[in-house]
């Protein structure tokens, strides 16, 4: 898949191509139907299929204080809609010059000059342009003008959950309740951080519990506490088993350290980490954070935490509730 970033041209082979557009973060469900609408409607052209996205998130511009709880950053992003078969991933800044930008302009801008599209799919809540001011119908119809075709995707929605749509807001609301499995379910996949490990305090190797430390992204803030997990080196290759792990993600407040942590423990393995990038895939929520009177009985704890990691795995690796997803069994084959 070519990642394009704005202001790059595109490839000769890539002009032409259908393209579903949004900010598709988290690449859920829902999105993915606008992805198979796309790729139908390139195999039906005989031409290429990708997504235009943009960067940074929309609501960063217009909220620039309050950081944003990005499902899947751009990294992760492209990683997905590779997964999906996507040929495309065109990248477009999201600054003051885009948001005040005419329907019209952005268009001819980015739909014909940049990326010379023959067709175009949207979801039916699409807006853009100044004001928000262009609609699905609107792009139809500065589509005939320019030569290019567009489709709008109605609603779509969870005929398992009476009907729910798929929605990116849902998703967050339910990590930050510590609804792993539900966040799961709506978007195929099991929700993954992905990023380089760093260097901590060290101090889970003073007490035993050694741990990959990867900082996330301002804003990220599922549920405080100890949760199953899944973790692939970014780099291996396909088919590469995950390791196990029980992982943190909180402020420590038995330390008072005041920052927040994402700590992975691997079980049963002891691996050097330290620069590598990890897919770090949550199972399930087994506890809230808390504070312990003393390290002793934190360390009995995560004794526990740990036995009731292995659990939660095993049981995952026999029944896996996400290979009915194209995205999950993806991911359980280690190719995402």
């Amino acid at each position: 898949m070519h990642v394009l970033p704005a202001g790059e041209a595109i490839p000769p082979s890539l002009k032409g191509a259908v393209v579903a557009i949004g900010n598709f973060d988290g690449l859920h469900r829902g999105h993915q139907e606008l992805f198979k609408v796309a790729r139908a409607e390139a195999a039906r052209r005989g031409v290429k299929w990708g997504i235009l996205t943009f960067e940074p998130h929309p609501a960063s511009f217009f909220r620039p204080h309050e950081p944003v709880f990005r499902l899947t950053p751009q990294p992760l992003k492209a990683r997905l809609a590779a997964a999906l078969g996507a040929d495309l991933l065109a990248v477009a800044h999201f600054d003051e010059t885009l948001a005040t930008r005419t329907p019209e302009d952005f268009v001819e801008s980015h739909l014909v000059n940049w990326l010379g599209v023959s067709h175009v799919v949207s979801g039916y809540d699409f807006h853009f342009g100044k004001g928000r001011k262009g609609t699905p119908e609107i792009l139809r119809q500065l589509g005939l003008a320019h030569g290019f075709g567009a489709t709008a995707v109605e609603q779509v929605t969870d005929d398992a959950d009476g009907n729910a749509p798929f929605s990116s807001s849902s998703i967050r609301s339910a990590l930050r309740r510590g609804h792993v499995r539900a966040a799961a379910h709506d978007l195929g996949y099991r929700w993954t951080v992905m990023g380089e490990v760093v260097h901590g305090d060290k101090r889970g190797r003073t007490i035993g519990f050694p741990t990959a430390n990867i900082i996330v992204d301002p804003g990220a803030e599922p549920a405080r506490g100890i949760y199953a997990v899944e973790v692939r080196d970014a780099a291996a290759a396909e088919g590469t088993p995950a390791w196990l792990g029980a992982a943190y993600f909180g402020d420590r407040p038995t330390f008072n350290t005041n920052r927040t942590f994402l700590e992975t423990y691997l079980l049963d393995v002891d691996v050097d980490l330290y620069g590598r990038t990890l897919l770090v895939s949550f199972h399930d929520l087994i506890r809230g954070d808390k504070t312990f009177a003393s390290v002793g009985e934190l360390i009995d704890q995560m004794k526990d935490d740990c036995a009731q990691a292995r659990d939660i795995l095993a049981r995952d690796s026999e029944t896996d509730e996400m290979a009915g997803f194209a995205l999950g069994r993806l991911q359980r084959e280690g190719r995402v």
